[in-house]
């Protein structure tokens, strides 16, 4: 595919879309390697550092700063990208990764603001809203547990790994090797008491060679966000029990 450098008026019309507030960046560039192929945007063997931003009339280099997280579970992701003088923009992974391909572009409409990542993060937050919102209610009226108020800042957990497993990306469409912990606790003035937890199997973990059974403590962010199955894979790597909460980036990790 031949290369076209944009034009001064082509970088004047492209469409940004600057974050709102504060976004997460990397720790390293392990996190940054986990969290580009957790949304497939790179395959290889070496991480991708620059990807194309495609518009009906040309093309643009960007590299990825951080990124934000947004739904009523937070398991919605949005990108901020950096284009080469310097703007910043958001974008959804899904449609970044859809840049990326040789045929993106020759079917875009004619009127290129239509197709823009705004309209898909709204309406996918504004339709997770009543979705979630009504499997809350009926689990209240069924279960009536006690709503566990998460906090939003990195905090010091304890807890076990119970196991690992295999959960379908549906980004990349491929399996994401996780650790599943029980007894997890989040240690503060009054302990939290999580129970089951998940996290990426990450290179920062498999550098401590870990074993069910093993009890752990580090730090990290914890989400509402449900483990997603595997598909068709060995029953040693099935998680029976539903796993409903997410620890993102845990760092200080101690075996005790």
């Amino acid at each position: 595919m031949a290369i076209t450098l944009p034009h001064r008026e082509d970088l004047n019309n492209t469409n940004y879309i600057p974050p709102v507030g504060q976004y997460e960046t990397f720790i390293d560039d392990d996190h940054y390697a986990e969290k580009v192929r957790e949304w497939g945007l790179s395959t290889t063997k070496e991480v991708k550092t620059e990807f194309w931003y495609k518009d009906k009339t040309h093309q643009r280099l960007v590299t990825i700063k951080g990124y934000q997280v947004y739904g009523v579970s937070t398991e919605y992701y949005t990108v901020i990208i950096e284009f080469q003088d310097g703007n910043l923009s958001c974008i959804h992974p899904a449609y970044l990764k859809e840049m990326q391909a040789a045929s993106f572009g020759k079917a875009l409409l004619s009127d290129t603001s239509e197709v823009n990542v705004a309209p898909k993060i709204e309406t996918k937050s504004q339709e997770s809203k009543p979705i979630e919102a009504t499997k809350k209610v009926k689990k209240e009226k069924k279960e009536k547990e006690p709503k566990l108020e998460l906090p939003e800042e990195k905090v010091h957990f304890t807890g076990t790994v119970k196991q690992f497993a295999l959960s379908w990306n549906h980004f990349n469409e491929e399996h994401d090797e996780v650790v599943v912990l029980e007894n997890v606790v989040i240690d503060q003035d009054q302990p939290l008491e999580i129970g089951l937890a998940w996290c990426s199997h990450s290179k920062t973990l498999k550098k401590f060679e870990l074993a069910p059974g093993e009890k752990l403590e580090f730090d990290g962010k914890i989400v509402k966000k449900k483990l997603p199955k595997g598909k068709d894979v060995e029953e040693e790597f099935i998680v029976e029990s539903p796993v409903p909460y997410k620890i993102n980036n845990p760092s200080k990790i101690k075996k005790s």
